[in-house]
């Protein structure tokens, strides 16, 4: 067991380091998103499972705070209504679960975040394919080769990985730099301040 667990954190580590070269990448992801936000756009996220988890991860750091004291910035996981989400699976099929919701709330001025460890996920893809018809800026997260989603999206960010596991890891870590980058961006001037230690 101990060998299991030495090899999952060298493993863990092997896949950050591989995401050191697209950090320039990851810089203009964090960029066009405070642009986004900067000029009064809104940030939807949307994932299934882990990715659903990690969505509403980045809206509660986004919505709430990562590391500043500051306003709040608008970003929805469009993982949450359960509602919503059992109405559109009911009546037009899984598949269209997140690209009904972009068509409902995203314009031109919003950022679309598409969330898929293989990058294959058919309502993740619908979901950008809605986004891009309405001229919204797109950022997939994904791993392995990209899969359709790395095509899809203005930007992609792909962790060198096959593994399920460490994709995730990796694509929070992802998440808690474009918080950083989105904090400094837009209200660095003011100064930082810690999230205390007793933070979720």
């Amino acid at each position: 067991m101990r060998e299991r667990i030495e090899a999952a954190l060298r493993k863990t580590i092997e896949v950050h380091q591989g995401l050191i070269g697209q950090s320039a990448l990851i810089e203009e992801a964090g960029r066009r998103l405070a642009d986004v936000l900067a000029a009064g756009g809104s940030i939807y996220v949307m994932g299934n499972g882990g990715s659903a988890a990690d969505s509403q991860h980045m809206a509660g750091e986004l919505v709430g705070r990562f590391l500043m004291e500051r306003r709040p910035l608008p970003c929805h996981a469009l993982t949450t209504d359960t509602s919503v989400l059992t109405a559109v699976a009911n009546d037009y099929g899984v598949r269209e679960i997140f690209a009904r919701q972009v068509a409902a709330y995203v314009s031109k001025a919003d950022a679309v975040v598409g969330i898929s460890a293989g990058g294959n996920s058919p309502n993740v893809l619908a979901g950008i394919e809605e986004a891009r018809r309405r001229g919204a800026l797109t950022i997939g997260l994904t791993g392995g080769t990209g899969g359709e989603l790395a095509k899809a999206c203005d930007l992609a960010i792909v962790v060198p990985s096959s593994e399920t596991p460490r994709i995730q890891e990796a694509h929070g870590t992802v998440i808690h730099i474009l918080c950083d980058l989105v904090e400094q961006s837009l209200f660095g001037h003011a100064g930082r301040q810690q999230r205390p230690p007793s933070g979720a």
